[in-house]
């Protein structure tokens, strides 16, 4: 099958090497290069580093063109496969395909429509995350899927989630791609009674808050990521955290207990123990490592 792929992140790389395995992928579409993570350097996209790699040619594209849309439709796709390509696509690309516009949505539709759906469902606690191989239609996230497939939460950190559920993802574009060519595709019309939407998660929401509850924040560590870090101001200094645990230990509401190597943090309803900081202007370390410039009886912590 000619198949053309859309794609950027980390998340989209395992969908575009099973493809690629089994398919003839004639071209790759992402985003430009750009100042990606903590350095200052142009950088190419995950998608296009991986193309590369698979001597795949590349087509560089913000937002198509007529010209970018001409393009993809010269090399003929009987579909294409989207994967966290980062742009609203044009009705004009979705007439393309005779087979469609699949996407590898990562959410179980109809819940999750939206630009942030796995780092969502972590900060609310699902027990499960998900996929979904959908048709991309006009509007947002609103077409049938044909497959779904999920994996356990629970304490993972939100890379990880991510990380499981590319691959699940792209297991599951595959098997799509193959029941299509078979013609024994099932597609499966959205509840549109059931939508909830997965809004990009903005920098305050991640931030640490004595005032609420244990859960609260121990949540937001774990659904942290580059792009909206878990902060907070202990004993004055700024600190990312990296990993926490909802504990049993008594502090105070906004108090701050450094014993034994162990720093914890109280909440409105209980405490939270640190496990891994980078404080500002320092390397990721243990919080047991941190804890030994914790000194004082009356530490305190708030908002950042």
């Amino acid at each position: 099958m000619r198949v053309v792929f859309m794609g950027t992140p980390d998340f989209a790389v395992p969908s575009l090497r099973a493809l690629s395995e089994v398919h003839d992928v004639t071209l790759v579409v992402t985003r430009p290069d750009a100042v990606r993570g903590r350095g200052k350097r142009l950088e190419p996209s995950r998608v296009k580093q991986a193309a590369t790699e698979l001597r795949l040619p590349v087509l560089e594209a913000k937002r198509l063109s007529a010209e970018d849309v001409e393009r993809v439709r010269q090399e003929r796709p009987d579909v294409i496969c989207v994967a966290a390509y980062g742009a609203i696509l044009s009705d004009a690309l979705l007439a393309i395909p005779p087979l469609g516009v699949l996407n590898v949505h990562a959410s179980l539709l109809p819940k999750g429509r939206g630009a942030a759906p796995i780092q969502r469902a972590v900060l609310e606690g699902d027990e499960v995350a998900g996929v979904s191989i959908m048709r991309i239609v006009h509007d947002l996230d609103a077409g049938p899927y044909c497959r779904q497939a999920s994996v356990a939460v629970g304490d993972k950190p939100c890379a990880q989630v991510m990380s499981e559920l590319a691959q699940v993802g792209a297991a599951e574009l595959v098997a799509a791609l193959e029941q299509l060519a078979k013609g024994s595709v099932v597609w499966t019309d959205q509840d549109e009674s059931q939508v909830t939407y997965a809004a990009k998660v903005t920098k305050q929401e991640m931030l640490l808050d004595p005032a609420d509850g244990a859960r609260a924040n121990k949540l937001r560590v774990q659904a942290s990521l580059d792009a909206a870090p878990a902060r907070a101001i202990v004993a004055g200094r700024g600190v990312r955290v990296l990993a926490a645990a909802v504990c049993n230990a008594t502090v105070a509401q906004g108090g701050v207990l450094a014993r034994k190597g162990r720093v914890y943090l109280g909440c409105a309803d209980g405490a939270i123990e640190l496990l891994r900081v980078k404080p500002d202007g320092k390397r990721e370390m243990a919080a047991s490592a941190w804890a030994s410039g914790l000194r004082g009886d009356d530490l305190t912590w708030e908002r950042a």
